[in-house]
């Protein structure tokens, strides 16, 4: 008898061990990350799931095979991430991507016809922006940036053929806090869906789908990894008809994470809870020695009582993020220099390792967006604060800034 290919995975609760079926801890965040998708292995018994590297798989008959019949539709490692995923986000689907700007184009591909319009925002991803202006934008899909803090900015922006609002939260780079629950109620009331990037807070801050998204979004590569060894990407959704819209492009298009990668995702994931717990105490302490700095004109960070969305992080974050921006008073040579004179950040794009890294936005990852309505101030330096101890990285910035 012939088995449907799985276009997409969903693990129910009679697939757990029943052993893990009645402990209730099963349920707890901590222990989703270590065994979600990552049973022991059937045949061998090792406790880590092995890499599947086959591109095709034996049929029984024609047609008749066991689950798998062809990598780039489906693969029991990718399989595993999917399911771990989905589950860390509260989403019935997981759909793992080979980076996440192939999980951004999958959802508008799926989400958006040529005539629709989506509302972006206004300090959105440069990589988001290329692809909404660059590539959609003459495939005919219409696109507005505005503050998505301010729910009246969104309303304004509002036409009939609006049918995504793509909310970062908190944003990148410059750490706006949005309120999802209201934007997503917004969006419902006239017939839209919401996707959420959110790859900065990760699940473990921040669950958007229990808010109201419809979708969420994630850079696998940042924290999921978080060791920026792997480059990869993630949608979860709990929407069928979606999840099987999803699946076709996916499929379709071919932009699937391979096995290897998605086993060292899956690696990275096991320690998620444990880093951002770390990741999050370290940025704290550094925004709160940026505050006081001199050289410091602004500093961005949704834990300090001081960021205008501080209270919406409060009640929608488990935590406020391992991300830090913030503004020099001398300007932007100046915040060129200071990037370049860190001995424990790393000068280098990305975020989310476990070493931290410092950037300049307007020069490395937003540089394709001067002279749009996202241009990111010159003055602007970004950091992902690593697990290292935090007052070297405290004192690695105060030498930095000496000449600031």
């Amino acid at each position: 008898m012939s088995r449907p290919r799985r276009r997409f995975w969903r693990r129910s609760s009679s697939s757990l061990p029943e052993q893990r079926r009645q402990n209730p801890a099963g349920d707890e965040f901590e222990t989703r990350t270590v065994h979600a998708g990552q049973e022991p292995d059937a045949a061998t018994g090792a406790v880590v799931p092995p890499i599947t590297l086959a591109s095709t798989f034996v049929q029984d008959a024609v047609g008749d095979h066991r689950g798998y019949e062809y990598a780039r539709s489906a693969n029991p490692t990718r399989a595993g991430l999917e399911t771990c995923v989905a589950e860390l986000e509260g989403a019935e689907h997981g759909l793992a991507f080979a980076s996440g700007m192939a999980a951004e184009d999958a959802i508008l591909r799926a989400a958006l016809d040529a005539g629709d319009h989506v509302i972006i925002p206004a300090d959105a991803y440069g990589g988001t922006y290329r692809l909404v202006a660059r590539l959609y934008e003459p495939t005919g899909v219409a696109w507005t940036a505005v503050d998505h803090a301010d729910l009246d900015a969104i309303a304004g922006a509002w036409r009939d053929e609006t049918k995504l609002v793509w909310v970062e939260t908190p944003t990148n780079p410059l750490l706006t806090v949005v309120d999802i629950a209201a934007v997503a109620k917004l969006a419902h009331e006239r017939g839209a869906r919401v996707v959420v990037d959110n790859t900065f807070a990760t699940p473990y801050l921040q669950q958007p789908l229990t808010l109201g998204a419809d979708v969420v979004v994630h850079s696998t590569t940042k924290y999921l990894g978080g060791h920026s060894d792997v480059v990869g990407g993630a949608l979860v959704v709990t929407d069928a008809e979606l999840a099987e819209r999803l699946a076709f492009t996916q499929n379709a298009t071919g932009g699937v994470a391979g096995p290897f990668d998605s086993w060292l995702t899956l690696r990275g994931v096991k320690t998620l809870a444990a880093r951002m717990d770390r990741h999050c105490r370290n940025a704290m302490r550094v925004a709160q020695m940026l505050a006081e700095h001199p050289a410091v004109a602004e500093v961005l960070y949704p834990g300090l009582p001081s960021h205008p969305g501080h209270k919406t992080a409060q009640e929608q974050m488990r935590a406020f993020g391992g991300m830090v921006s913030f503004r020099l008073l001398a300007g932007e040579e100046a915040a060129v220099r200071a990037c370049g004179r860190t001995r424990l950040f790393t000068l280098g794009e990305s975020l989310g390792g476990v070493e931290s890294l410092i950037e300049h936005p307007g020069r490395m990852t937003h540089a394709s967006v001067p002279g749009s309505p996202l241009e990111v101030p010159g003055d602007l330096i970004r950091l992902s604060g690593g697990i290292e101890d935090g007052d070297d990285l405290i004192d690695d910035l105060r030498q930095a800034l000496s000449d600031s």
